[in-house]
């Protein structure tokens, strides 16, 4: 869980933190656990600690306008991905979406899915060629 905070925040100190806080809500909430699968049951309140984190500090800036910047807008390419995304039938979608969109390592998606790491190895190994199958076709 620490290390899902780290990659998170880039933060050891606000990383430690995180995951105190982690801690607390979760001994607050035992009552309310069902039983499942505990790491995904932490992972999933480190998420919500992150969220709430990120909300309490947001500042919104005016952002400059990206032809100053020289910035290119988003290309033909991104638009490409996210439709080749779209077609893929829903569990190959989300396993993608989790591991390069989100950033969760496939130990943590096998947490939080309750299944094996292998499984999930081979699952984003069947998505990917799934993936790349739409993507390369016309």
């Amino acid at each position: 869980m620490c290390g899902f905070l780290l990659r998170r925040t880039r933060d050891p100190h606000l990383a430690e933190d995180l995951a105190q806080e982690t801690f607390v809500k979760a001994t607050r909430a035992m009552l309310g656990w069902r039983g499942e699968n505990p790491a995904a049951w932490l992972l999933a309140i480190a998420r919500n600690v992150l969220l709430d984190h990120v909300r309490r500090r947001r500042v919104e800036l005016a952002l400059p306008d990206p032809d100053e910047l020289g910035v290119p807008s988003i290309g033909a390419d991104a638009l490409e991905v996210r439709d080749a995304l779209d077609r893929l039938p829903p569990q190959h979608r989300r396993l993608l979406e989790l591991v390069y969109l989100e950033g969760f390592s496939m130990v943590e998606v096998a947490a939080m899915t309750g299944k094996k790491h292998s499984t999930i190895k081979t699952a984003v190994w069947r998505a990917r060629a799934a993936f790349a199958e739409i993507y390369g076709a016309p």
